[in-house]
């Protein structure tokens, strides 16, 4: 190993941690938000925050290596882009457990499963970016995975969302149909910007095979 390649490949090696980090902070915080959404307590909520902040430092981290290192072991757009997508799902998880604690929201079954989905999701996106500098081919399939459990979760939103305009049409079921519509749209939200994470992942390892 030449002197260029010691001065390089350890800040290389470590934008691929810190995905890595951040990916495994992001899993974390849906695994919270699954077990809030078996029981909503206080506890839970707040836990799902302290996930979320876990997972904004590790980011704010890896943008700061960014914005210092001149040679990456990926493209920095596309380290940035994953960065941003994975620090995405975080955020719309808090934001979903913090606006059913405003709109005073208790979760129901689809809730619940589009929070088991979307855990499922954290872990094959984890599972990508373990594998990505070492078996980018294996990192594409665990991709493809997480994009098909987003397919699964807007298949339970649309569910639930029709499931919301059978109730009859009184003014208490209109606030709850607006109230769980915008819960449900978090979730959804959520799950885009894991497929978003998915994608990015795949034109990564296009660009290494």
């Amino acid at each position: 190993m030449g002197i260029f390649d010691k001065a390089f490949r350890p800040r290389q090696d470590k934008f691929l941690a810190l995905l890595q980090e951040q990916a495994q902070s992001t899993l974390t915080g849906l695994e919270l938000l699954e077990e809030f959404m078996r029981s909503d307590s206080n506890k839970n909520a707040k836990a799902v925050g302290k996930a979320e902040k876990a997972a904004d430092e590790v980011r704010r981290v890896l943008i700061d290596e960014l914005n210092r290192t001149f040679i990456t072991p990926i493209d920095r757009e596309d380290i940035y882009a994953l960065s941003r997508a994975i620090d995405d799902v975080m955020d719309y998880a808090y934001t979903t457990v913090d606006e059913m604690d405003i709109l005073k929201v208790d979760p129901n079954e689809y809730l619940q499963k589009m929070a088991s989905l979307l855990r499922e999701a954290g872990s094959e996106l984890l599972l990508a970016v373990q594998q990505l500098k070492d078996h980018p081919s294996v990192a594409n399939d665990h991709a493809k995975s997480a994009k098909k459990l987003e397919n699964q979760v807007e298949s339970v939103y649309r569910e639930a969302i029709a499931d919301l305009f059978k109730g009859p049409a009184s003014n208490k079921h209109i606030m709850k149909l607006l109230k769980l519509r915008e819960v449900y749209r978090h979730l959804s939200n959520a799950a885009d910007r894991g497929d978003e994470a998915a994608n990015i992942i795949g034109d990564i390892t296009v660009k290494m095979t």
